[in-house]
Order: structure tokens, then C-alpha cells, then sequence
């Protein structure tokens, strides 16, 4: 079943409370998010979306994932 919103910003939310979260899309499949959390200083890109990758706990994992595509932006606040 496709993920709304919502959800994938819930889940964001439980790992990154304090972070800025804009997550968009409309299908359900295919989705973007941009989190803006101060965790990702001094990280890599790689490192960052592993992070996200984590909180989102399997939802993008494999054919059978509910989450097919996310287009994802990280980065430490200015």
C-alpha cells in the first residue's frame, strides 16, 4: 500500500524531532523529502541519507517496499 505524506514525515520526525521535514509527492510511490537537521554536520551525503534511509524502518526496502522512490535532499542548517 502507497505511503502518504504524512506518514513518511512521521516517521521522519521520530529520528530527527528537531529537524526542518518538507516532504512531497502525491502518488504515494514516488515521493521527495528535504529534512534540515543539525545531526547531518560534519556528515557526507552518503551518511545523511543512510540516516534517513534508517528512520524510514524498511519502508523502501526491496520490490516489495511502500515506498518505491523518495528523491531526497539532506543537509545541516546554515
Amino acid at each position: 500500500m502507497p505511503m502518504q505524506a504524512q506518514e513518511i514525515e512521521d516517521l521522519l520526525r521520530e529520528s530527527f524531532p528537531d529537524a526542518e521535514i518538507q516532504v512531497g509527492g502525491h502518488d504515494g510511490v514516488h515521493m521527495s523529502a528535504m529534512v534540515i537537521d543539525e545531526s547531518f554536520r560534519g556528515k557526507n551525503r552518503v551518511q545523511q541519507q543512510r540516516a534517513v534511509y534508517a528512520a524510514l524502518k524498511g519502508k523502501m526496502d526491496g520490490a516489495n517496499g511502500e515506498l518505491h522512490a523518495l528523491a531526497l535532499t539532506t543537509k545541516a542548517p546554515e
